[in-house]
């Protein structure tokens, strides 16, 4: 999810996580059902990326069932029920922001189910709203228009690259992870080995589980599918410690080569969110742009398509059994 470079400031409470050496972490938050509604709050703030969207705070998104929770399932989703007048707001959605913060770290989504549809943009990612690009953004899961696979990218300040080759299982599409260059588009590691990471592909199979792990040395993103015999047991079960380093080859991997990892992220909360045809150049101009749009199959134009077919987003939702954080 790409920052607008001009409306980055909101007001947060800091809380820094710290990691244990090497790669064994012990688990320190464990995420599950109406324990959303304690870990996150509800973002009801004008979209940073100039989006077809309003996000609702939490008390009208229950009212409104675009979230609710019971058991192990928690899901937040788009009005599907709206036409939208054209000079009117945006589509009604949810935005959610942890309340804690994290330095270095894993984090393990548990997702059974993300938001697919023509000209939706759902992202789930971390970062410091009030010092961005300052300090560091890390989008795991990321796309537009139903178009797979998945693309995992880091925006930061300037003098941040990553080399053109690494040891990841995905493709690396771009190296200047800087947001003031390239419209924004940072360093993006697309998912090619498994088309199945994002959007209609990843719902039809059940979803899956992704993971981060974010140190000083590098950034890894890992994603198992949900019937994938070979993911690890200690990442899949929520185990009260895990070793990253029996994980095997991550999915994207971001090394400190090029990019002082340390200095170019600072405490960063967790994001998740939803929103419709982006139309902010300055954010990288994806989901909104015409050309894209275009070229993802999608109809008509996509501020229209997302005003005239509310029944287009019924499969516009987040499905988490869990999310767990180690440090």
């Amino acid at each position: 999810m790409k920052l607008n470079t001009v409306n980055v400031s909101f007001a947060l409470t800091l809380f820094a996580g710290s990691a244990l050496a090497g790669a064994t972490y012990t688990l320190t938050e464990s995420i599950v059902g109406e324990g959303f509604y304690d870990s996150f709050n509800f973002e009801a703030i004008p979209d940073p990326t100039d989006g077809r969207v309003t996000y609702v705070n939490q008390s009208t998104a229950q009212m409104l069932n675009l979230t609710y929770a019971m058991g192990n399932t928690f899901i937040m989703r788009a009005d599907d029920t709206t036409v939208l007048n054209a000079t009117g707001p945006g589509r009604n959605s949810v935005r959610i922001r942890s309340n804690n913060q994290y330095t270095q770290h894993v984090v393990v989504f548990d997702m059974q189910h993300m938001p697919e549809g023509c000209g939706t943009w759902p992202a789930v990612w971390e970062t410091n709203e009030a010092n961005w690009p300052d300090g560091g953004e890390v989008d795991i899961v990321e796309g537009v228009n139903n178009v797979e696979p998945n693309q995992s990218t880091l925006h930061t300040s300037p003098n941040c690259s990553m080399p053109a080759s690494t040891t990841e299982l995905g493709t690396t599409v771009s190296t200047d992870c800087d947001s003031s260059v390239d419209g924004n588009a940072g360093c993006g590691v697309q998912l090619t080995e498994d088309y199945n990471s994002f959007g209609p592909g990843f719902n039809s199979i059940g979803g899956g589980w992704y993971a981060m792990e974010r140190t000083n040395s590098s950034i890894s993103v890992w994603f198992w599918e949900r019937n994938d015999e070979t993911a690890p047991i200690d990442a899949i079960s929520g185990a009260g410690i895990i070793d990253t380093s029996l994980w095997g080859t991550p999915a994207a991997y971001f090394p400190n080569t090029y990019c002082d990892l340390a200095s170019h992220f600072d405490a960063n909360n967790i994001i998740i969110n939803l929103t419709f045809c982006e139309s902010c150049p300055a954010c990288g101009d994806w989901a909104g742009n015409a050309a894209v749009y275009a070229a993802s199959g999608c109809p008509s134009d996509c501020i229209t398509y997302v005003d005239s077919n509310p029944a287009a987003f019924t499969d516009a939702y987040f499905q988490f059994s869990s999310i767990n954080v180690y440090t």
